[in-house]
């Protein structure tokens, strides 16, 4: 190769790396219609009875989770202690679900106000978070967001 094909040539990469640059940059500020939002996910567990799982695992579902696991449980309190607090129910259920961090707020006091205000709706409530998820199919159905798109 001649000095002067080799100038042109590197000059021709320069224009297509800044090229690649300004759309990768346009891409970050404007984004694409294809891109997977950044919601961060986390694990709710709800503690409730046996009775009311029905009712929470709906309840749960307008928050738009989509995933949600039911365990069955039973408590860890003696009979003694139990009578003594009045409670005679010691059947549980461990309801996993699966939720967007920008929900759990909102999540949290709706079961708040409905294990205060339900008639044997006790029960508690905590997050853990969600550090990964494998394949942007399953990050998109867990998150609900019907943007992700598989890449060809």
């Amino acid at each position: 190769m001649t000095e002067n094909k080799l100038t042109e040539r590197k000059q021709k990469i320069a224009v297509a790396k800044k090229q690649i640059k300004e759309k990768v940059a346009a891409r970050k500020t404007h984004g694409n219609g294809n891109a997977v939002t950044p919601n961060k996910l986390k694990l709710l567990f709800t503690v409730v009875g046996r009775r009311k799982a029905e009712y929470f695992t709906d309840l749960l579902q307008s928050f738009e989770v989509n995933m949600q696991m039911v365990m069955l449980a039973h408590g860890t309190a003696n009979e003694k202690m139990l009578n003594y607090l009045g409670l005679t129910d010691t059947d549980k259920v461990v309801i996993i679900s699966v939720i967007q961090e920008s929900k759990i707020l909102d999540a949290l006091r709706v079961l708040e106000e409905k294990f205060n205000t339900i008639k044997g709706g006790k029960g508690v409530a905590c997050t853990v978070p969600l550090s990964s998820v494998i394949g942007t199919l399953i990050y998109g159905f867990l998150s609900n967001n019907k943007m992700v798109v598989k890449e060809k």
